[in-house]
């Protein structure tokens, strides 16, 4: 039979004790979590969510590498789609010109004025090109790479097909108007070449950033979902938190007011020797 009246051993106090340390643990943990907003912050909360969190934590930062690199690639064909445009709305001059050219009513002075200003035309388009460039990277130059962007984390690409437009400007700049036959040779020549070219590349770049910005909203959406799975895995439910926060703090409040209790009861022995 235990000693309940014995001032070495106070089995009241252990008891009151042990309660009040759960108490504080449990006070700890509450106040780390609203404090946090996450009911896992760290591997000592739970290991294995903890390491799940982590990994999709990555994955998330390597979509957005991924759509950070989408993002480029589409700066780099629109600046492409923009030098592209202002050259097939400038062909329509080129076009006009060349009609003029191909009339042989005019006068060799107005065959030189309109060669003069055939020749401006061509130069602000070969300015267009030296301008249609983004992040160092021209698509319509001659000598123009494709480029291939990461679309995905399983390692699937997206492409933008390089459009040479400075050779077919160039092979039209170097012809020769000293009649209306060779004006209306060029015309269904070298300019017709130069148009396919201007409009296979507005096609061609209008398809393939489009799918650039499909892609990248899609990877939005995924990260959007991605990331409210990780929420549902580490954030902490701060209603319930605080609820528990509060009856946690009466709690320890009435665990304080028992041991102060307990500790005195070794206290009222001395009566006895009164």
């Amino acid at each position: 039979m235990a000693v309940q009246n014995s001032i070495n051993t106070n089995p009241g106090v252990f008891v009151a004790l042990r309660t009040l340390n759960t108490v504080n643990r449990g006070l700890d943990i509450s106040q780390n979590r609203v404090s946090t907003g996450l009911k896992i912050a760290g591997a000592l909360d739970d290991a294995s969510n903890f390491s799940i969190a982590q990994g999709i934590r990555g994955e998330l930062k390597a979509i957005g590498a991924v759509t950070q690199g989408l993002n480029n690639a589409k700066g780099i064909g629109k600046v492409a789609i923009a030098g592209t445009t202002a050259v097939s709305n400038l062909l329509q001059d080129v076009r006009v010109k060349l009609t003029e050219l191909s009339n042989e009513g005019i006068t060799t002075a107005q065959r030189t004025i309109l060669e003069s200003d055939f020749n401006q035309l061509l130069s602000q388009a070969a300015n267009f090109i030296d301008n249609a460039v983004f992040n160092g990277v021209n698509l319509l130059d001659s000598g123009g790479a494709n480029i291939n962007t990461l679309s995905n984390l399983n390692g699937g690409t997206l492409s933008l097909t390089a459009q040479d437009l400075r050779t077919t400007i160039n092979s039209l700049a170097g012809s020769s108007f000293g009649s209306a036959t060779l004006a209306q040779a060029v015309l269904s020549s070298e300019y017709s070449d130069l148009e396919s070219a201007v409009n296979t590349a507005l096609g061609s770049l209008g398809a393939e950033v489009r799918a650039l910005e499909l892609q990248t909203t899609f990877l939005e959406q995924i990260s959007d979902a991605t990331e409210e799975g990780l929420g549902n895995i580490v954030d902490a439910d701060l209603a319930r938190e605080s609820a528990k926060l509060t009856a946690l703090q009466v709690q320890q409040q009435l665990s304080v007011q028992t041991l102060g209790i307990a500790n005195q009861r070794p206290q009222s022995l001395l009566g006895l020797f009164r």
